[in-house]
C-alpha cells in the first residue's frame, strides 16, 4: 500500500513537472557495474571507492601493468641487458609475489568470480592507455 501511495505520488509530480528542472534531467543515469565483485566485498568497495581508496591487490595489479609496459619498453630499446631492465623485474616479481600472498590470504587465490573481475580490471588499465 505504502509503495502504491509513492508510485502515485511520483507519477503526479512527474505530471505537474516538478522534475523537469533537476540536474541531469533528460540524461541517461551512469550506474556503477558491480556484478563482477563478489556479494560480501561490494559495500566495502563502494566505501572504499568513495573515499578515494583502491583494496591493495587493486593497487598491486595496476602496479604489476605498469612495470610490464615499462618492460616491455626496455626491451623494444635495445636495452635487454641494462640493469633498469633487471631491477624493473625484480620489482614485478615482488609486486607479483605479495598480490598471490593477498590473494591467498583472503582466500581469492582460486575466486572465479574475483579472477574474472580482476581480468576486468586489467582490460580496463590497459584501454586506458
Amino acid at each position: 500500500m505504502l509503495s502504491w501511495l509513492a508510485e502515485q505520488r511520483i507519477q503526479e509530480a512527474m505530471r505537474n513537472g516538478e522534475f523537469a528542472d533537476l540536474p541531469g534531467h533528460g540524461k541517461p543515469l551512469e550506474l556503477e557495474d558491480l556484478s563482477g565483485v563478489p556479494e560480501e566485498l561490494r559495500m566495502s568497495f563502494k566505501i572504499m571507492k568513495n573515499a578515494g581508496i583502491l583494496p591493495e591487490e587493486l593497487t598491486l595489479r595496476a602496479e604489476c601493468v605498469t612495470l610490464e609496459e615499462l618492460l616491455a619498453a626496455c626491451r623494444n630499446s635495445g636495452n635487454a641487458n641494462s640493469s633498469e631492465q633487471r631491477s624493473l623485474e625484480s620489482k614485478l616479481s615482488l609486486k607479483r609475489l605479495r598480490l598471490q600472498q593477498l590473494l591467498r590470504e583472503r582466500g581469492l587465490e582460486n575466486s572465479s568470480i574475483f579472477t574474472e573481475y580482476g581480468d576486468q580490471i586489467r582490460q580496463r588499465l590497459s584501454d586506458q592507455e
